[in-house]
């Protein structure tokens, strides 16, 4: 699904709208036997969730409303997402700190007990194997979530390190949590609605914070995150109850707060300048390359002691030779591989991500290009099907953030 969803949503509405939806959705659900389906699979459809194959699982790229319209309602007001193909997992033991800290970059035994942080999964080279949001619970217990279309090959990495560690005399065991699910509540409306479920007071958990509290009754995993760049939270709940803590959630919001599928996902996540594993980072880009220098600790960054670190502090020290940059474009929107030329025609590099943004009503992108080429202002052709077309270099995040933060 390189390219992103956002065009893979409405490349769907067209041909729904285009030709007999049966058909089309039969095309759609070819493997659909293959697929596996979260728990709230009946609910999406019922909603009128137009469902699509998505790393390996059935996942709603949209419901009744448009892709554009889902994303200005998750600015105004919230969006729901079903994120449950996505893995979480915990590491427990004494020395689950020090192992994790052999395989990401992030300072792990410098956060807070109850505080997280956006982290990247490295190899002997310094590419990213995956990015993934991190807590760190108490000393001897972490959670994280890894990407779904990840899990695979992040899962046998992990057990792959922790069995040369633990013959070493570590301790450290895990836990895969295929028996809960995890939502994804975000928007202006995030706190208001979720507060009518809980008697903890939301006011007091601050962004990149974890808690584990009852929510509409369940004893639930709260991270004040997301993928939006809006306020928000994921909250990972037994499987039997993610349905019913759906509908608590939008009925309390009155119909403000929607079902929302993976196409707008896309969109926020795009305006919000946020990386999509597999489109803006890969095993051959590093954390530097990626612009995620701020997500290594200083403490590593004087240590090292991370796969890739002999790289990862290279380019620190010298600079990347390219760079991830956003960028504004007239013509139809760029896509993933669009090439991007400079003023005499020279190929500096290429677009990852691209599409039409729904609340900036303009073409954004984001990409990697030659360092020198990289600074904001910088105009650029983007090559389109083999046209050419005005592009200027921009700072991200295309649409400003509204993490909760301590003020």
């Amino acid at each position: 699904m390189r390219g992103g969803l956002w065009q893979l949503g409405q490349s769907i509405t067209r041909r729904l709208a285009q030709t007999d939806k049966k058909a089309v959705v039969r095309r759609c659900f070819a493997s659909e036997a293959e697929l596996k389906k979260t728990v709230l699979y009946d609910f999406h459809v019922a909603n009128g969730g137009k469902m699509v194959p998505f790393a390996g699982w059935s996942m709603p790229i949209q419901y009744k409303d448009s892709i554009m319209d889902s994303t200005l309602n998750c600015r105004e007001n919230g969006s729901i997402f079903d994120v449950s193909h996505m893995c979480g997992l915990s590491l427990k033991g004494k020395d689950c700190v020090p192992f994790l800290e052999k395989l990401v970059i992030a300072d792990v035994a410098g956060l807070a007990p109850g505080s997280g942080t956006l982290t990247v999964f490295t190899n002997e080279k310094g590419g990213a194997i995956d990015d993934s949001v991190i807590t760190k619970v108490k000393d001897d217990h972490i959670y994280l979530v890894v990407n779904a279309g990840c899990r695979d090959k992040d899962l046998a990495h992990i057990e792959e390190h922790m069995k040369a560690f633990k013959a070493k005399g570590g301790d450290v065991t895990w836990h895969i949590h295929d028996e809960r699910s995890l939502l994804a509540l975000q928007g202006p409306l995030a706190a208001p609605v979720l507060q009518h479920l809980t008697k903890d007071d939301l006011s007091k958990i601050y962004f990149g914070e974890f808690r584990t509290l009852d929510i509409n009754g369940v004893h639930c995993f709260l991270t004040r995150t997301g993928y939006t760049g809006e306020d928000g939270f994921e909250i990972s709940v037994p499987s039997e109850h993610a349905v019913d803590l759906a509908k608590a959630i939008l009925e309390k919001s009155e119909g403000k707060v929607r079902l929302t599928g993976l196409g707008a996902r896309d969109s926020l996540r795009l305006e919000a300048g946020l990386c999509l594993y597999g489109n803006d980072m890969e095993q051959h880009i590093t954390p530097v390359e990626a612009g995620l220098t701020w997500a290594i600790g200083k403490r590593r960054r004087a240590e090292g002691g991370f796969l890739g670190a002999e790289t990862i502090l290279k380019q620190l020290e010298e600079g990347p030779s390219i760079r991830r940059v956003g960028f504004f474009s007239s013509g139809p929107p760029p896509r993933s591989h669009s090439e991007i030329v400079d003023s005499e025609g020279k190929a500096i590099g290429e677009v990852t991500s691209g599409g039409f943004s729904p609340c900036l009503k303009k073409n954004i992108a984001m990409g990697y290009v030659k360092s020198g080429s990289h600074k904001a202002g910088t105009k650029v052709k983007i090559v389109i099907r083999g046209k050419s077309y005005d592009g200027v270099i921009t700072k991200m995040p295309f649409v400003s953030t509204k993490y909760y933060k301590p003020s």
